[in-house]
């Protein structure tokens, strides 16, 4: 049987070809990576999300420390950045700080599209590149299913026009999962994004397994359910056999479970320090969690 490119990854990412190559990847120092299905391309697997934490306005100071976060980022071999037009100033900030540190050519673009109305997107989609500042996005996304077959005929336009390099859809605290799946069947998507943590992991059941199924990509929002989790656990103490993955926190804990996971291509949190952004990017080193381990992180949670 011949397979094409997304078929091939997408077995990998399946583990159903682990024979022909590692299940991650890694440059000395730097995080992990993992295939980008229709494309073969490696991306780290930990990015950085800016929902509420770039939303600064123009605070001077706030927009200074997070260029700190975003130069830390950077430095730790970080590559997507995440953003939408949802997210009040963040996308104007994510254009200073690229600017200030001088990372535009290192960044892995992601932002989205949202309005209700097909026509204004690719307007939006013109005032979002200019905010941030450069020339063409990596990736482009239907933010939360927002007008998705108008967006979407958008987005495929602008990729088949050189303009953009990839195509996917969102949703996040567990919505509209039943409209995703059937996009996903329908559609050719390069990525989705949904909502998946360690409590939250209603997605296990069929959008992740069809992810590996037909070659998409998958970005895992909410992995700390906006630190909401590691607030929920940060007075109960960590496993001893949380060394055995590498966990020095709780924070590590719950990525290491969520980015772990084979159809997971890249997790976004969000944070407003450095320390944390060092601290996530930390997590995207071996050892990581096999599904077994999974299973008793799990169960541990329960029990708390």
């Amino acid at each position: 049987m011949q397979l094409n490119r997304r078929q091939l990854f997408g077995l990998l990412a399946a583990g159903g070809l682990t024979a022909l190559a590692p299940r991650f990847g890694r440059a000395q120092g730097a995080p992990l990576t993992k295939r980008i299905p229709s494309s073969g391309e490696a991306l780290p697997i930990v990015g950085l999300g800016s929902w509420i934490t770039f939303n600064v306005g123009d605070d001077p100071e706030a927009r200074d420390s997070s260029a700190e976060v975003m130069q830390a980022f950077f430095d730790g071999g970080g590559r997507m950045i995440d953003s939408s037009p949802m997210y009040g100033s963040a996308q104007e900030v994510i254009g200073y700080c690229l600017r200030k540190t001088g990372t535009s050519a290192n960044v892995f673009a992601t932002d989205k599209v949202w309005t209700g109305n097909g026509g204004e997107g690719p307007g939006q989609i013109e005032r979002t590149r200019a905010l941030w500042g450069i020339d063409r996005f990596d990736l482009l996304q239907v933010h939360n299913l927002v007008a998705w077959e108008a967006h979407l005929d958008t987005l495929s336009a602008m990729k088949n026009d050189g303009k953009l390099r990839y195509v996917g859809i969102t949703t996040s605290h567990g919505r509209r999962h039943n409209e995703l799946e059937k996009i996903m069947h329908e559609h050719d998507l390069d990525f989705v994004q949904l909502t998946y943590n360690i409590v939250d992991r209603e997605v296990e059941d069929r959008l992740l397994p069809l992810a590996q199924e037909k070659g998409i990509a998958v970005i895992a929002n909410r992995p700390f359910r906006r630190k909401e989790l590691i607030h929920r656990f940060e007075d109960e103490k960590l496993p001893e056999w949380a060394d055995d993955i590498g966990a020095a926190s709780w924070a590590q804990f719950l990525l290491k479970f969520v980015i772990a996971h084979p159809a997971i291509t890249c997790a976004i949190p969000a944070t407003t320090r450095v320390d944390h952004v060092r601290e996530n990017l930390t997590s995207a080193r071996e050892p990581l969690p096999d599904e077994e381990m999974r299973r008793r992180m799990v169960a541990y949670i329960r029990e708390l």
